[in-house]
């Protein structure tokens, strides 16, 4: 079989239709989870605390800013009924067309979503656009195409990116990348990632009985500690980074 690889030619409608495939099924079987149980709390609560406007895009029902005071958006409806159920400010839309004035927010969050978008550039314009001139701006990006395998075809994902194409494309938008942290988990097992794909294609709905019951608790339990390091760190063997950025705005990028 040929070896798997990025899928940057399929279009927006193809992603929606992987991604509504994928994460409909997660949430429609999950339970909200706080922000306060994941590894991301402990560098982000204080930064969310001084921001009095804060956006998280497509949080799912893993949100990692304060339920209570942030405005969530969200494609998810299983995902936005629940985040509603709880109080949480949440509606419906994309990151490549936001449903919030220029400079309305002094926190944007957006976690495992560039990835799954066939215009990153646009969905950055877009998080730029929101975010007011000093605002923190936080995302999360997988690493290096070559590591690329059929479970990031299979979610949804549209690409990996060089950690110097991070950098440029950030900047082109008025983002500099402040702090980074080593982020997400990468399967250390090719025959376990195989395995659980076939159950995800085959027995769906049993698959993520187990993926919401038994796997996401123990990977909560295990999470290791994140750190901030300046800028982008070493990024040799590093799957995924959580960044830290500074928006300032710049001139309107070339497209």
């Amino acid at each position: 079989m040929p070896a798997p690889h990025p899928a940057e030619s399929r279009s927006d409608a193809e992603l929606i239709r992987a991604n509504r495939g994928f994460y409909d099924s997660l949430w429609a079987g999950a339970k909200l989870i706080a922000p306060a149980c994941f590894n991301t709390w402990p560098l982000l609560h204080e930064l969310a605390a001084a921001a009095p406007r804060r956006l998280e895009v497509a949080p799912g029902l893993r949100p990692r800013l304060p339920l209570h005071g942030s405005c969530f958006v969200d494609l998810s409806h299983a995902a936005l009924r629940c985040l509603q159920a709880s109080g949480a400010d949440a509606v419906h839309g994309m990151i490549g067309a936001l449903p919030y004035g220029d400079a309305s927010f002094d926190l944007v969050c957006a976690l495992d979503i560039l990835e799954h978008v066939a215009d990153d550039e646009g969905a950055l314009a877009e998080l730029a656009r929101v975010a007011a001139p000093g605002a923190a701006v936080l995302l999360s990006v997988p690493l290096h195409p070559a590591a690329w395998t059929a479970f990031d075809d299979f979610v949804g994902h549209c690409r990996r990116y060089e950690p110097e194409r991070i950098v440029a494309l950030l900047a082109r938008h008025g983002f500099s990348i402040e702090r980074s942290a080593v982020y997400g988990m990468q399967p250390k097992s090719s025959r376990l990632l195989e395995l659980g794909q076939w159950y995800l294609t085959h027995h769906r709905e049993r698959a993520m009985w187990w993926y919401n019951r038994v796997l996401m608790p123990l990977g909560l339990r295990f999470q290791k500690p994140l750190r901030w390091r300046a800028g982008l760190g070493d990024t040799s063997g590093v799957d995924e980074l959580l960044l830290r950025c500074c928006y300032r705005p710049v001139s309107a990028p070339s497209r």
